[in-house]
């Protein structure tokens, strides 16, 4: 089997080699590309007569699949799929497995640390030491005893729950189904609506889907209060962009912080959000740090070694 890795999985090259010494062990061909290309012509000529990819975060678009007339297997070495054609792979019957839950604890951590530099105001108070001022006008809030609403409790939901219950918050979720985890971490299940009304802090972590795209929209920010929060470390498009600068800049809210957009970084200059000044913003580096990065380049490749035994798991399609 010919298996191409069509990007750099942020891993040092000693654990690449490691993880792939089996594959070379039972014969099959291992192809591995050092750099990141969104040009379709180079996409196909990458994967070309290859019967599984291993990919990242990079976009793989239909007309890359369809062209792929040996590709049986795709490993996405990431939790979200959105980035490649899954109707197209359905089609072909190529199979797909992501590398769920590797960045759960990283993300979580962000989501924590970006809470905290709100209601401190860590990055204000930064500036101001530098420029030689005092805290007047810096002081800021405790997480303790904060209403946090997590929309999404699945396992970063609820790991973002767990670290919240430590700091002594009150929980609220709104999820498809209720989680008997959650529940019985504190987490008290609520409409969005009132979710949105009652929450000092609300922190999203669903998948990006068509009942979940812009989710948080316009009419819902109004639902919440002028001094709450709004943390995104989830999938860009679940927020209405455009919608919360209009809300951050009239002060409907008191800030924001995200580390995912709706397009990858970098961002354009003139992004509307740089003009946001209560925004705290990430180039979308929640999932990122060396454990996470070690962990998913594991998964990524033992899906690989999983497919050839004949299994499947972490299975998207």
């Amino acid at each position: 089997m010919k298996i191409v890795m069509l990007e750099p999985l942020a891993v040092n090259n000693e654990i690449i080699n490691d993880l792939y010494k089996g594959l070379i062990e039972d014969n099959h061909e291992l192809v591995v590309y050092d750099s990141v290309t969104s040009d379709t012509n180079e996409l196909i000529e990458r994967a070309k007569d290859a019967d599984a990819l291993i990919i990242a975060n990079n976009p793989l678009p239909g007309e890359v699949i369809n062209s792929l007339d040996k590709l049986k297997f795709i490993s996405v070495a990431f939790t979200g799929v959105d980035h490649i054609d899954l109707a197209a792979c359905s089609n072909k019957g190529i199979k797909v497995s992501n590398a769920a839950g590797y960045s759960n604890q990283a993300v979580a951590e962000l989501v924590i640390g970006m809470i905290i530099s709100k209601l401190r105001n860590i990055v204000e108070c930064n500036i101001a030491t530098r420029k030689g001022l005092t805290k007047e006008g810096l002081v800021g809030f405790e997480l303790s005893g904060k209403t946090v609403g997590i929309v999404g409790t699945g396992a970063i939901g609820l790991r973002v729950a767990e670290l919240l219950k430590a700091f002594g918050c009150r929980l609220l979720g709104y999820s498809r189904s209720k989680s008997k985890a959650g529940e019985e971490l504190g987490i008290e299940y609520v409409s969005l609506e009132e979710l949105l009304k009652a929450s000092d802090i609300v922190t999203l972590h669903t998948p990006l889907t068509e009942e979940t795209r812009h989710l948080i929209n316009g009419d819902n920010i109004k639902l919440m209060k002028e001094t709450a929060i709004l943390v995104n470390c989830a999938r860009g498009p679940v927020v209405d962009i455009e919608a919360l600068a209009k809300a951050l800049k009239e002060k409907r809210i008191a800030g924001a912080a995200i580390d995912v957009f709706e397009i990858e970084p970098p961002l354009p200059t003139d992004h509307v959000l740089f003009d946001a000044k209560t925004a705290l913003l990430t180039p979308h580096v929640a999932f990122a740090t060396d454990e996470s990065m070690v962990r998913r380049a594991k998964i990524a490749f033992n899906n690989v070694y999983a497919w050839l035994e004949g299994d499947q798991i972490n299975k998207i399609l």
